[in-house]
């Protein structure tokens, strides 16, 4: 396949927190045609505080994807992601998030909003919510019990059995559910499982649009568990965990890590409780799965995934199509 013909490729990520920015940020080095379809469920710190004194969607994790997509200097985007730590009112607050409240003032509309501070970073793709109706999320537990809140969810330590949206009938973007039925390729992930990318499927119209759509979709699994959300789990359990919320199997590839961690480093999770996410081939391809194993992380402090090794597994399975 041309790079031409590549430059064609409509590719739709999907997800939340920084996990998204992450692959986004390589994906942007490309001609790609992208759009980000991004979770609107959390409820914490800044975005927490601004949804409920401005009655706005929360703007956090829309900020991450604009700075993700951003071409612009890096001084402006360090500006969009700076955050107050003084001042009464202002303290926690990022200025991108208040740029997102102030544009949807003048604008009159989130979405609006989204598309001029698009401009203004000379953003490389389109960046949607899966909705724009307030969403809560709520999560039932093994046990039982039920748990609201997004920041609440991984807090309680317990095992998730479902998540849940209130109310449970808000209607997709129809920019977003159209992105997802013209795609050739959709990616769902790296991110926290039940927290940033299952609340995205439970948006009525973006389920129907995925099983709609012809594009093929892949699933790019965390390196590690996430402690108080996936805690133990395998590649195999993350990808059961979001057939159970779609009713139905969803995925064509899997990108795993087979990379080799550090032992320091390893320790260093461990001390979190959190593990390396384990994955069983054959049950993968089992189930029709493609799997693609590379090394996805490059070293820091903790591990980050290399965006620019996802890109080219991205592109790699793009020619292939």
């Amino acid at each position: 396949m041309t790079q031409g013909r590549l430059a064609k490729n409509k590719v739709v990520v999907i997800g939340g927190g920084t996990g998204l920015g992450t692959i986004l940020r390589g994906l942007k080095t490309t001609s790609l045609d992208l759009t980000a379809i991004v979770t609107v469920a959390d409820d914490g710190g800044s975005s927490g505080i601004l949804r409920e004194e401005l009655k706005m969607l929360p703007p956090g994790d829309i900020r991450n994807v604009l700075v993700a997509l951003a071409e612009r200097e890096p001084l402006l985007q360090s500006l969009f992601q700076h955050r107050f730590q003084n001042g009464n009112g202002l303290a926690g607050h990022s200025v991108g998030n208040l740029l997102i409240a102030g544009m949807q003032e003048i604008t009159g509309d989130f979405v609006t909003a989204i598309q001029a501070l698009s401009r203004v970073l000379a953003v490389r793709g389109r960046v949607y919510p899966a909705s724009t109706q307030s969403i809560r999320l709520k999560a039932k537990m093994e046990d039982g019990s039920i748990v609201y809140g997004e920041s609440n969810i991984p807090k309680a330590n317990k095992k998730i059995d479902r998540v849940y949206l209130e109310p449970d009938d808000v209607e997709a973007l129809p920019e977003a559910i159209l992105a997802i039925e013209k795609a050739d390729l959709i990616l769902f992930g790296p991110g926290s499982l039940y927290t940033s990318i299952i609340p995205n499927l439970l948006v009525q119209g973006i389920k129907e649009a995925l099983q709609k759509s012809k594009g093929t979709k892949m699933f790019i699994s965390n390196v590690m568990t996430q402690p108080g959300e996936t805690d133990d789990y395998s590649v195999e359990d993350h990808i059961q965990a979001i057939h159970k919320h779609v009713y139905a199997p969803l995925f064509d590839k899997v990108v795993v890590n087979n990379g080799p961690i550090p032992r320091e480093i390893l320790q260093k999770y461990h001390d979190q409780g959190a593990i390396p996410v384990a994955y069983d081939k054959k049950r993968l391809e089992a189930q029709g799965i493609k799997v693609i194993e590379d090394r996805l992380f490059i070293l820091d402090e903790f591990l980050r995934h290399d965006a620019f090794r996802l890109t080219k597994i991205v592109l790699d399975s793009l020619k292939a199509l």
